[in-house]
């Protein structure tokens, strides 16, 4: 089920001293219902669903991220040039995972096909599976088979086996079958693993379906130079990518509010200088990165609202910078 956001959640201080130059995001939101064409502007679509975190066995709660990330998206800065809309909350009713992420694969589908640039704030990672099946509902319509490529920034695969039931846990085995049903290859590249929450199974099924990742203690400021070339040779044979960030590949001590906090994790610092790179990147070899979402903030568990105030900043290099 969509609901509509009451736009009072986009609030926030106003600089009227600084004049256009003094702009927040807030102050950006278009008013304009349904437009006929996005003009490539920014398209907040929320996933207010922590059913697949529950069926995996993960802390409940990341449901009501969305609006929590909206409230510290609203007072961050950006230009007059900047605009953006607000779609709504796709909500889980009754537990029924799959049908809400059948709902959000048909909002992101209008999005795009409307010339948005949908940025999806979950809610579990079970929002990874309507984001990539969004993605292919609309470059289905193009009739177009391209290599599509999906960069995860987590500190798990995320492929468990869907078998029984789906989860937080599965979205990306998912992708690679329904990839396998379609004859697509399967582009999936993981940085921040944290090796002693992986089964071996898991390590194994990666191994056999070519997937790369990086581990967490391989994700540091003075491994940048190698990094940057294993995602420039990731990215360069790509037509299109799909970003996705988990909030639980930082630290618990920036990202307490997740739904299984990390001991160690990676630092933001690095995942922003990384984001920047995959931006420059995609311009680089001309990739269009058709989508990003942020799963897993939880705000029963966070302070001070800390991990939403972070996924604000990582939405924020994603849309308003480029490099």
């Amino acid at each position: 089920m969509l609901q509509e956001i009451d736009t009072n959640i986009w609030q926030g201080r106003v600089d009227h001293e600084d004049g256009d130059n003094g702009l927040r995001w807030h102050q950006r939101l278009s008013r304009t219902k349904n437009p006929i064409d996005y003009d490539k502007a920014i398209v907040i679509l929320g996933f207010a669903c922590d059913e697949g975190v529950h069926r995996n066995q993960g802390r409940i709660g990341a449901s009501q991220g969305p609006d929590h990330i909206r409230r510290s998206l609203a007072s961050l800065t950006c230009t007059k040039q900047f605009n953006f809309f607000e779609y709504g909350n796709v909500v889980c009713v009754n537990n029924k995972l799959e049908d809400s992420q059948e709902i959000l694969a048909y909002h992101i589908n209008n999005i795009l096909e409307r010339n948005g640039r949908p940025i999806i704030l979950g809610g579990g990672h079970e929002v990874a599976w309507a984001s990539f099946s969004g993605i292919q509902k609309y470059l289905a319509k193009k009739n177009k088979s391209p290599n599509m490529g999906i960069i995860n920034f987590d500190a798990h695969f995320d492929l468990r086996t869907p078998n029984s039931t789906s989860s937080s846990g599965t979205p990306f085995r998912q992708c690679n079958e329904y990839c396998q049903q379609q004859n697509l290859p399967f582009h999936y590249f993981v940085v921040g693993i944290n090796p002693s929450s992986n089964t071996h199974a898991l390590f194994d099924y990666a191994r056999k379906n070519n997937v790369k990742w990086l581990e967490d203690t391989e994700v540091y400021e003075g491994n940048n130079t190698k990094i940057y070339q294993q995602l420039d040779d990731y990215i360069k044979d790509l037509d299109y990518l799909y970003l996705s960030i988990c909030m639980d590949v930082f630290n618990s001590g920036y990202a307490p509010g997740v739904s299984a906090p990390a001991a160690l994790g990676i630092e933001p610092q690095i995942a922003i200088k990384l984001i920047r790179k995959i931006k420059s990147l995609c311009a680089k070899h001309e990739v269009h990165l058709l989508l990003s979402d942020i799963a897993e903030t939880n705000p029963k568990y966070d302070r001070d609202d800390q991990t939403a105030k972070l996924a604000a900043r990582l939405v924020y290099e994603i849309v308003t910078r480029d490099y």
